[in-house]
């Protein structure tokens, strides 16, 4: 998914330009400083002192989840916890089997290679990180024809952390290759309270718990957005306050950028109302959604349907997508009455309620 799909979406996951450049003042450096995902914490916390201990490389680590939830800086906490080195690189870029031997071949003992949608590995470039992995060795076809020999070059102890949004599009043999597999979930609100908190703290510019809390609810559960909300209030208190965010100032500019109270921007609403509105509330095709908003499918897929889906406002069937009556409310829609597929209105489920005598 890129920026220029979404690209006037304040509430988009996906990194932007803006925020690279502050990710390093904002960015925690050690496990402590990091908010929220406790257990995740708890796991990893555990993971890093028994290797510490052991004066072993830490295992293979993968993480997974929405985008936006952190899983580039814990690669970097995690390197920071292990006092090692950190390589950086994406599936994307990794295009030939040499340019991943190119990579392996300049690691160090300990270090850590990072390897950011991990999903999007070409098949002969995962060929060559198999055996990396596994066996810390590098194996290289010299010559071509009859005349070609396989090498095979012995390769520090590393650790290869991955990071993954679309964990099914993993392959087998790949996934099996990560001792530790961590999921991350959105944020609770007070984790994202206490984000914003420290990201106020870090750019200098006053905000009160009613302020903080104000931007929390709307950012979807994600802390790039919560910090990219932040960023943008702050802009308009200097502008248009006396510098500091509080609950009224927060109110104003969120919804000057027309994010309401649940997070929601315009795309998302009208997705919703596509739905409602142009189908009677479902159930309709993913690309039939997109069509008639003129959006990418992937966008709504990637981007929309998770909060959507995570807020109850989407139903996803065999059919195709459903509004649910918490969509309906939400928007202000009299909710019509449904009937099932076989036109009996409240028919039980297969394993629901029995049948009424």
């Amino acid at each position: 998914m890129t920026d220029k799909q979404t690209p006037n979406r304040h509430i988009s996951p996906q990194r932007k330009s803006e925020d690279r450049g502050l990710d390093g003042l904002i960015r925690p450096q050690r496990l402590a400083e990091f908010t929220g995902q406790e257990k995740l914490k708890t796991n990893l916390t555990i993971l890093i002192e028994a290797a510490k201990a052991r004066e072993e490389p830490l295992d293979h680590v993968l993480f997974h989840g929405p985008p936006g939830l952190g899983k580039t800086t814990l690669a970097h906490v995690v390197a920071n916890e292990m006092n090692v080195n950190i390589r950086i690189t994406a599936g994307p870029a990794i295009e030939r089997a040499g340019d991943l031997a190119a990579i392996l071949t300049n690691m160090r003992a300990g270090d850590i290679l990072f390897i950011d949608e991990v999903h999007r590995l070409g098949r002969a470039v995962e060929e060559i990180l198999y055996p990396a992995m596994e066996d810390f060795v590098l194996d290289i076809v010299v010559g071509k024809g009859p005349g070609a020999k396989n090498v095979r070059l012995k390769l520090p102890k590393f650790t290869v952390v991955g990071a993954t949004t679309r964990l099914a599009l993993l392959t087998a043999p790949l996934r099996a290759r990560f001792g530790a597999v961590y999921r991350m979930d959105f944020y609770e609100e007070p984790a994202i309270e206490a984000i914003v908190n420290r990201g106020a703290s870090l750019l200098a510019v006053a905000c009160d718990p009613a302020g903080a809390k104000e931007i929390a609810r709307r950012s979807r559960g994600t802390p790039r957005v919560a910090l990219r909300l932040l960023r943008r209030v702050r802009d308009y208190v200097q502008v248009r306050a006396e510098g500091e965010i509080t609950g009224e100032t927060a109110v104003a500019a969120l919804n000057l950028m027309e994010i309401d109270n649940l997070g929601l921007d315009d795309l998302d609403r009208r997705v919703l109302r596509a739905i409602i509105e142009k189908f009677g509330g479902g159930p309709v095709g993913l690309d039939t959604i997109a069509a008639s908003i003129s959006e990418e499918a992937d966008t709504i897929m990637d981007v929309v349907e998770p909060y959507l889906l995570q807020l109850g406002f989407l139903e996803r069937t065999a059919r195709g997508r459903m509004a649910t009556p918490h969509a309906y409310q939400h928007l202000g829609i009299a909710l019509p009455g449904r009937k099932t597929d076989n036109n009996k209105p409240n028919q039980p489920t297969l394993f629901g309620d029995n049948e009424p005598s």
